[in-house]
């Protein structure tokens, strides 16, 4: 089977990545088409083999500051060209990479981590009276040009596959289109030394997220500034700077830390804080994995894998809540084997099953 994968860039390695690495191993040969390559920035399995990038890739800087750029993504997206032939393209989407056109005669499957949130739902988190004058302008400005051209690109599509009931909830509603769920996965493999782990925890909280507007780290941060608990945050991204101002000395920012950093951190933490609405949530189960509950905002897909049992909720997106949940949480006992079961229902081999059941299902269609 002759496939082509495509994802919308390629300058980190988080929980999209994560899911486009799973679709690298079962097409070990396949060529990738993405807007933007910033070279090692992902794992070798995704980087060994053809990568080919849009006109963007050309323009200075643009590995820091593409997001900078996003009324020229459609664009960028149409002019990439899939010059092999192919039976199956397979993207992994959240923004514009859907829309690059499918050679003749091949199915084009799509797994969407989410509709474009900020021009959808979530348009005033991104560009609301807290972002600067010219980002509130542009994004006005271009928002029904995107919107337009977003639902057009799905007539490239032959079939939608959401990463949650969340996300497929939103599809149905913006695209007005069918979809299945298959859910992401946690690599358990990367925890099985912390399972044997037996020590008490350190007295510190953590966040592992990028610095986007929608993870909600500013009320993380004013919930903590409030406490004078230690927070421990590990991450990057365009809000750093604003961020780092508003902190207090109980803040610590870590950057981003090698994998066996990270999951030393989870393990040693007393709770993950997730404050933001994700469409589905990886980090919340790699804490559990840990060993480690979670104190979680309650919407988005975190309600499709995180229960009672392994986190505790907060249900008003104000720093006010979050301290109260953070007060209640410490009363609380949590069983660790709970935890660990609950993340071993969002295996890798799982997740890899169900996506080549369904391409398999779409192909003899």
């Amino acid at each position: 089977m002759k496939v082509v994968l495509l994802h919308d860039w390629l300058t980190g390695f988080r929980g999209g990545e994560r899911v486009l690495e799973v679709f690298c191993e079962m097409f070990p040969k396949a060529p990738l088409y993405t807007l933007i390559h910033k070279p090692g920035s992902t794992s070798d399995l995704i980087e060994d083999r053809k990568i080919v990038t849009s006109f963007l890739n050309g323009i200075p800087g643009i590995h820091k500051h593409y997001r900078k750029f996003l009324p020229l993504f459609p664009l960028a997206a149409q002019r990439l060209r899939i010059i092999e032939e192919a039976d199956l393209v397979l993207s992994s989407s959240h923004c514009v990479i859907k829309g690059v056109k499918k050679p003749i005669g091949s199915t084009h499957i799509s797994y969407v981590h989410s509709p474009m949130r900020y021009i959808y739902d979530q348009f005033e988190t991104y560009f609301g009276p807290h972002a600067p004058f010219y980002q509130r302008w542009g994004a006005k400005l271009f928002r029904n040009y995107l919107t337009e051209w977003d639902l057009k690109s799905n007539q490239n599509v032959d079939h939608m596959i959401a990463n949650a009931h969340f996300v497929q909830s939103r599809i149905k509603e913006y695209y007005q289109m069918d979809s299945d769920v298959i859910h992401p996965f946690v690599d358990l493999k990367d925890f099985n030394q912390s399972r044997a782990l037996t020590e008490a925890k350190d007295n510190y909280y953590v966040m592992l997220t990028a610095f986007a507007p929608n993870k909600r780290v500013d009320l993380a941060i004013r919930a903590f500034n409030k406490m004078g608990l230690t927070l421990k945050i590990i991450g990057s991204g365009q809000q750093e700077e604003e961020l780092r101002k508003m902190a207090g000395e109980n803040i610590e920012f870590l950057g981003n830390l090698s994998r066996e950093a990270v999951i030393d951190c989870l393990c040693k933490a007393k709770a993950m804080i997730f404050p933001g609405v994700e469409d589905f949530g990886i980090t919340p189960l790699e804490a559990l994995a840990s060993g480690t509950p979670v104190i979680a905002f309650k919407e988005g897909g975190v309600l499709e894998t995180l229960n009672t049992n392994v986190a505790h909720f907060f249900e008003n997106a104000t720093d006010s809540c979050l301290v109260s949940a953070v007060e209640e949480f410490e009363k609380k006992e949590f069983d660790r084997s709970l935890l660990i079961s609950r993340a071993n229902d969002f295996s890798r081999d799982s997740f890899k099953k169900n996506i080549e059941n369904l391409i398999e299902r779409e192909l003899k269609k």
